[in-house]
């Protein structure tokens, strides 16, 4: 018997709340980050730009481990076996380790290559080998984070990775603020002191998983047939998160063709609607946890209800974010820029921002329930063919020189097209795939 809408609501609410204040601090952190490293110069906060990019996107194309982790634990929670479900995330757990360690010797060897694909200046390259060098020490401690989040979500656990998050962050402020300034380490020493907070928070979690593994008596070694399988899993989520990147790196490149002011304004843009995200990303977490649950239970009936509900709240986050986009834009658009041509600029894209931000509160939603559900390849798919068709608008914006809000409403049309494939997805029936494992 379906859940009612009260009883929805409390579920995803007890799972979306913190896990946004979760996804909230790592902004957060590469904030604080930047602030410190400022006050340094001008060198060492561009040295932090180019580094930064290259080790998220090392750890963003991860993020399948907690993604997939979430799925193939939760369906096992549904179906009752509670040690299968702890067993499946320490195989996550070992496979973030292993591509952890390749992607740190990777990134050691190859740092100085990485960086001067950049084309930066000789003091600026240094300093960017530095920090990145340092920060690869991290990685395999960031991306067992990743998969111990993603287990914990699975077992529709979102407030203990909120707590880590949050601790994390307040913990390398204080070590930044201590080996930069307190020891002198300069920009190494916010490499370091990131480094160490991110183990540590990596650390943490994986004891919580450790014990509840211990608990169950599910088995702690490596089990190769278990952690190819969950590389198999992830190979789908890898695609569909390239496709999203492709699509974003792509509007910049375009925005940045158009002109000083219009990259400006699209970066302001951009940044703001990156916010948002992070709160509709949040109900796509719940959608994660709870339909992988409902599927393993073998509920198809109550994972349709959710997932209508879940759609809701995404349609309504979006109308309310889109409507504080808008109303809203004078308050905070001041804080960005003091030049009136960018101001101007900027005011044109929020609106087509704006509006767009139900699909979007849809879409983001939608992400959730099928990655949920394990239907990676459809959403590989769905991506590739939505950035294949939106390839050639983002360029004829620049080939005919349309401008940044036409690049926006070009972006929007992207959005509009994963919606469509998305919502097509959710009316058939070949996501409900029931049982422990899909």
């Amino acid at each position: 018997m379906p859940l009612t809408w009260k009883t929805q609501d409390r579920e995803i609410l007890r799972l979306a709340v913190p896990a946004f204040f979760a996804l909230v601090s790592e902004p957060l952190m590469l904030l604080a980050d930047s602030a410190i490293v400022g006050h340094l110069g001008t060198p060492q906060l561009a040295a932090l730009g180019v580094a930064g990019t290259i080790l998220q996107t090392l750890v963003g194309i991860c993020v399948f481990l907690a993604y997939g982790t979430t799925s193939a634990v939760a369906r096992r929670i549904g179906a009752g076996d509670h040690k299968g479900a702890l067993a499946q995330g320490i195989d996550g757990l070992w496979l973030a380790l292993l591509l952890g360690v390749v992607l740190a010797v990777a990134g050691l060897l190859l740092a100085p290559l990485a960086i001067a694909g950049f084309h930066p200046s000789p003091d600026v390259a240094d300093y960017a080998v530095t920090y990145l060098r340092i920060s690869c020490l991290g990685i395999p401690s960031m991306l067992l984070l990743l998969a111990a989040t993603g287990v914990l979500r699975g077992l529709q656990d979102t407030k203990t990775p909120m707590v880590v998050a949050v601790s994390a962050n307040l913990a390398n402020i204080a070590l930044n603020v201590l080996l930069v300034y307190g020891l002198d380490l300069n920009i190494a020493g916010s490499a370091l002191g990131t480094a160490i907070a991110q183990t540590a928070a990596g650390a943490a979690l994986v004891v919580v998983v450790v014990r509840g593994a211990r608990r169950d008596g599910a088995k702690l070694r490596p089990d190769r047939p278990g952690i190819l399988a969950s590389a198999h899993a992830g190979v789908p989520l890898v695609v569909r998160t390239l496709t999203l990147r492709v699509a974003i790196v792509l509007t910049t490149f375009v925005a940045t063709s158009l002109g000083t002011t219009s990259v400006a304004a699209h970066q302001v843009a951009f940044t703001l609607w990156s916010f948002l995200a992070l709160a509709l990303d949040a109900i796509a977490i719940a959608a994660q946890a709870l339909t992988g649950r409902s599927l393993g239970a073998g509920d198809v009936v109550g994972t349709r209800a959710i997932t209508r509900r879940m759609m809701w709240w995404g349609l309504v986050s979006g109308v309310v974010g889109g409507l504080a986009l808008w109303g809203l834009r004078d308050l905070y658009v001041p804080l960005f820029t003091k030049d009136p041509e960018v101001r101007h600029t900027l005011a044109a894209i929020l609106l087509v921002a704006a509006i767009w931000q139900p699909v979007n509160g849809v879409v983001f939603v939608l992400d959730g329930v099928l990655i949920g559900a394990g239907d990676g390849p459809y959403l590989a798919v769905a991506g590739i063919i939505a950035l294949l068709l939106f390839a050639p608008l983002a360029l004829s914006v620049q080939w005919f020189d349309r401008g940044i809000v036409a690049l926006w409403w070009a972006f929007g049309g992207y959005m509009l097209l994963r919606f469509l494939t998305l919502t097509l997805r959710e009316r058939r029936d070949g996501w409900l795939v029931t049982g422990a494992v899909r």
